[in-house]
């Protein structure tokens, strides 16, 4: 008989593909170039050529057992150190080969931080608004998905909520920063008020809380600001990173997990992970992938596309009326709906070609996410069928 959750989850497909795929063929109908297309967080800006040039290298010199054979369960030992090297350097961290695990992108990251820092029926906090598949990701491991009401006036934390929230039975917050879909970048005053609190309430109930960062927007930050490195302000944290945003490879799904060494047990994450990885099948990515990313550092592609889309989006949409709380960074943007049903809104918008995520799933009703990043050109001749939208219907 097939598993009734997973039949269940097929009523509640992601909105966001769903989107896209009504994106998809509408384009078929009028032209792609014609469909203002704001659904999925798919980057645009071309693979860093040096990141081309390595994989040619990698393809050319290399043994093809050990560009395409089995790496080993805790990932390439030369690559583990390679990363270390460079979060040590970017981020005045100490980290070894020891502390990295390669993943299969952000998502096979927080798959296996979120069961190696949890038991079943334990509690996970996140902050709204949030990624909408976290809840699956933390509800199939066992543990249970808590969320903490978004302080929409910038979507930093509430911290009063997650004190309330952030009972005994947590052992797990999940941050996102900088933000999908908000944009925001938690800066050093909310990382720091967020540790004091953690520490506090770890001493209090006498167990660790872990707090796992979910980073792939890490370099994705406008107006000369760079994102607090979140594992530089708490010892018990799990950075969950992924190359798919920074060097725009999302189909390769190459990432990892870095363990604080100052974190509990340190240097077993790693193996920990590697016996995650025997229960979740998300075991050992590709090992031409993992030898190609090593060589990037902090190298990222031309992400100055991404600040000249947010100007465009936030002044047309200010300008219009909109609710609109300005993006740090990340390629989205998250105003408020002129009407409460941010779903009837987006409906209505696609009268236009413009096709925009609704908030609810995201655990904020009444705002609907734009993800910008698609061609400046496409960006500008989007703001007529904007003004129109607006014009006719608000």
């Amino acid at each position: 008989m097939i598993n009734s959750g997973y039949k269940k989850m097929l009523e509640g497909k992601s909105v966001i593909r769903q989107l896209s795929e009504f994106a998809t063929a509408r384009g078929r109908e009028i032209g792609y170039e014609n469909v203002f297309d704001y659904s999925l967080g798919n980057p645009s800006v071309p693979v860093p050529e040096k990141f081309t040039r390595t994989m040619t290298e990698l393809l050319q010199t290399r043994d093809s057992m050990e560009l395409h054979g089995y790496s080993p369960s805790v990932g390439i030992a030369s690559v583990k150190e390679k990363i270390a090297a460079s979060l040590n350097e970017r981020f005045g961290m100490d980290y070894t080969g020891n502390h990295i695990f390669p993943t299969t992108g952000a998502a096979g990251a927080l798959a296996h931080a979120l069961r190696c820092v949890t038991e079943p029926g334990d509690e996970v906090l996140v902050m709204a608004p949030y990624f909408p598949e976290y809840y699956f990701y933390v509800n199939m491991t066992g543990a249970r998905m808590k969320v903490v009401p978004a302080d929409t006036r910038k979507f930093q934390i509430h911290f009063g909520k997650l004190e309330e929230m952030l009972t005994r039975e947590v052992t797990a917050v999940l941050i996102n920063t900088p933000n999908n879909p908000s944009g925001a970048v938690y800066d050093d005053n909310t990382l720091r008020e967020l540790a004091a609190l953690l520490l506090r309430k770890q001493e209090e109930y006498g167990h660790d809380i872990f707090l796992i960062s979910d980073e792939p927007y890490r370099e994705i930050v406008f107006d000369g600001v760079k994102a607090p490195y979140v594992s530089r302000y708490y010892d018990n944290t799990l950075s969950c990173y992924s190359y798919s945003k920074s060097l725009s490879l999302p189909g390769e799904r190459i990432g990892y997990v870095a363990a604080n060494p100052r974190c509990r047990d340190a240097e077993l994450i790693s193996v920990i992970c590697s016996q995650i990885s025997r229960g979740i099948g998300h075991n050992c990515p590709p090992s031409i992938f993992q030898l190609a990313v090593a060589e990037m550092g902090g190298l990222t592609g031309d992400m100055s596309v991404y600040e000249t889309n947010r100007n465009l989006l936030y002044g047309e949409l200010t300008a219009l009326g909109f609710d609109c709380v300005k993006p740090g960074g990340t390629f989205y943007i998250f105003p408020k709906a002129p009407q409460e049903d941010a779903v009837a809104f987006c409906r209505r918008a696609l009268k236009y070609d413009l096709v925009l995520v609704p908030s609810d799933s995201f655990g904020v009703p009444g705002y609907f996410r734009m993800a910008y990043c698609i061609d400046t050109e496409k960006v500008e001749r989007s703001l007529e069928a904007l003004r129109r939208l607006v014009k006719e219907n608000y």
